[in-house]
């Protein structure tokens, strides 16, 4: 069964065409960074005009390089949320006029049960169960998924998400947007010469994050060093991703040990980190355990997750009325 999955929760308009819930037959995303890139974030109201401009065009990519007709389709998937609502509206509004128009089931996909599900998309999927660390420029939480589509809350930011940390310190070093991939190879490339910043882990034995103090630190830093910005960036920036990535190390392998898993998951945009790849496989490989994450095409927010999320979905007989609406905060349910 092919199933089209439409993604628009933020700044990249995508869309898929999944088979089986497993496998890959075409997904396209289009990026908006070079709209956001002269404001050093994404600005919601350009994201929405962008994803109207574009969706039309990034679903019938989509449909052509799986070489699917309307008949081929079987169902229609869109992210609901949470995101920008403005943004989620485009892609919602389309895929529920796409599948009401050809008679097909219409099915709204919680945008994090999508990154949760990416690494099932994987040649080699971790089976059940395991702990995921969800990591993202909105979200940082870990889950417990003691078996497929159940999804058990630990911890979450209290505060700034990882990815956002990661987008407000490259701003502060003049490093544009988006931050993370810049940080990370500017950290890597730094070696042992770093800064030492606060690890933020407020309580070491429970899962709740706190970002934000580790970006005022930085400020702090940059404000008293005495030096300009431009001497000092890979330094400061492997400090912070140093401090940062024990943090989230620390916390996935200790809700992993404290559960009986084995097996962990890292994703989210956070999850393409070089750095936190190495670290955490090293950790894992000290302790027994085995990590998983997506290709770096799944890290980001793409439509295959979507779709994928959506065929389970429909395999236990589930669909989404289409006066169903978007969201911009997650329900509690999730």
């Amino acid at each position: 069964m092919l199933v089209l999955g439409i993604e628009s929760s933020c700044d990249e308009t995508a869309a898929a065409v999944v088979e089986g819930g497993r496998r890959i037959i075409s997904s396209i995303v289009a990026s908006q960074v070079e709209v956001h890139h002269p404001y050093g974030g994404v600005v919601p109201e350009l994201a929405s005009r962008k994803h109207i401009e574009v969706i039309s065009q990034v679903v019938r990519q989509a449909l052509a390089e799986a070489g699917a007709g309307d008949r081929d389709i079987r169902a229609v998937a869109a992210t609901c949320g949470p995101g920008l609502i403005g943004s989620l509206l485009v892609g919602f509004c389309f895929a529920k006029a796409f599948a009401f128009a050809r008679g097909l089931p219409f099915l709204a996909v919680d945008h994090l049960e999508g990154h949760l599900e990416s690494v099932q998309l994987m040649d080699d999927p971790p089976d059940y169960p395991l702990v995921a660390l969800l990591a993202s420029g909105g979200h940082t939480e870990i889950y417990h998924l003691p078996s497929r589509g159940v999804y058990r809350l630990l911890g979450r930011t209290r505060d700034d998400a990882v990815g956002e940390a990661y987008d407000k310190v490259a701003k502060m070093l003049g490093l544009g947007y988006p931050g993370g991939p810049v940080i990370d190879r500017l950290a890597c490339e730094a070696g042992g010469d770093a800064v030492a910043f606060p690890r933020p882990f407020l309580n070491k034995e429970e899962f709740d994050f706190s970002f934000s103090g580790i970006k005022t630190a930085v400020g702090r830093y940059l404000a008293k060093c005495g030096r300009p910005v431009e001497q000092v960036r890979s330094q400061v920036a492997a400090g912070f991703q140093q401090a940062v990535l024990e943090v989230l190390v620390h916390k996935i392998v200790n809700a992993a040990r404290l559960h009986g898993c084995t097996r962990l998951a890292v994703v989210g945009g956070v999850a393409a980190n070089r750095g936190l790849r190495q670290s955490l496989a090293e950790r894992c490989r000290s302790l027994n355990l085995k990590a998983w994450f997506p290709p770096l095409e799944l890290c980001g927010d793409n439509a295959a997750m979507v779709a994928a999320v959506a065929h389970h979905r429909i395999a236990l007989g589930g669909a989404t009325a289409l006066s169903a609406d978007v969201y911009s905060r997650r329900p509690r349910r999730i």
